[in-house]
């Protein structure tokens, strides 16, 4: 089935993002996005509670619009010439936007033999520079240190590329975290930190583990810029965004985005969220950024919901078809010992 004015994937538009964010056809691609990160993770939840899923499973619930918004500002290419993201193991939607397919994702997760990782490491991550992905790393705040050189690299071949990486509140605690980011504001590398602000490091609120009232007030330490963006809200993430990437592009240095909003869901699907207020966790669903997207979507002159339904249609198709296939598919098979 297709729906007249939206993609195939996010990743049929590989460019530099350029054109009005609220014209109906950035917003449906925005959309396809986050509802499609949001099928693709409902279906491996059911995998989890079937007992399908090797290892942890952290959803991006209430967060979709931070990754889908930010990683939809860079230059998605698929031959090793576009922009980079290193994202966590919860946004999923920068995976979808620089161009991975569902089936590739459940695969991975499932620790599939087709995988991209061959089922090796099975998780919601890998990495493919073609695409522009790097691997989650387990260690927090690692991944500020690896990308901080990854753009270094970039500067020096004076390549006109930028990198993205994503941490949370946790990380930010972390010395590597730190080192990275300082490292690669003294060499002015082309490097956009999000920091996902969703008020939590596990079961820790971000108050029982920092002073401050703002991740940007640890910018003018490092004598960089940033700017603070209500992350549920796709749209003015992906303009904030825009806006880091374009002064990282042009030579600015580093910029860091926080992104503003709460972790709906456990730190992975084993944590019930005991510790959370369920006043608080309600206020913050009425905030849900599909629902916010969906309305604006509307508003942008998408008719009545019979086109969204149509599009929510096909992404449901799409996933269901994802999900037999990944499941069908074969567990890697054990090398055979070498014989010495």
């Amino acid at each position: 089935m297709t729906v007249p004015g939206a993609p195939a994937s996010p990743a049929s538009h590989p460019g530099a993002d350029d054109g009005v964010p609220d014209s109906l056809e950035r917003l449906l691609v925005l959309y396809h996005a986050l509802y499609l990160t949001r099928q693709a993770e409902e279906r491996l939840e059911e995998f989890h509670d079937q007992g399908r899923i090797p290892g942890h499973f952290h959803r991006s619930l209430g967060q979709e619009g931070g990754a889908v918004g930010a990683t939809m500002a860079l230059r998605r290419r698929t031959d090793g010439t576009g922009d980079l993201v290193a994202p966590t193991p919860r946004t999923t939607g920068a995976l979808f936007v620089m161009g991975a397919t569902p089936l590739e994702y459940l695969r991975q997760c499932l620790g599939r033999a087709g995988a991209p990782t061959g089922g090796r490491d099975p998780g919601p991550g890998w990495t493919d520079l073609d695409r522009g992905l790097l691997a989650p790393l387990p260690a927090m705040g690692n991944l500020v240190e690896v990308m901080a050189g990854v753009t270094l690299a970039l500067k020096m071949r004076a390549e006109d590329r930028v990198g993205m990486v994503f941490t949370g509140d946790g990380a930010t605690s972390t010395g590597a975290w730190h080192e990275g980011l300082n490292f690669a504001a003294v060499r002015r590398c082309p490097l956009i930190l999000v920091v996902e602000a969703n008020q939590w490091a596990f079961s820790t609120p971000t108050h029982r583990q920092t002073r401050i009232q703002s991740f940007l007030e640890r910018c003018a330490g490092y004598g960089i810029q940033g700017v603070q963006v209500d992350g549920t809200d796709a749209v003015r993430v992906h303009e904030v965004a825009r806006a880091a990437v374009e002064r990282a592009r042009a030579g600015e240095g580093v910029q860091v985005v926080e992104l503003g909003y709460y972790r709906l869901s456990g730190h992975d699907l084993d944590d019930d969220q005991a510790y959370v207020d369920p006043a608080e966790l309600e206020r913050w669903r009425a905030r849900d950024p599909l629902q916010l997207l969906r309305d604006r979507l509307l508003a942008a002159g998408a008719g009545d919901t019979s086109r969204i339904r149509e599009l929510e249609e096909t992404i449901r198709d799409e996933v269901v078809e994802a999900a037999t296939e990944a499941l069908a598919s074969e567990f890697p098979q054990a090398s055979p010992e070498v014989e010495g």
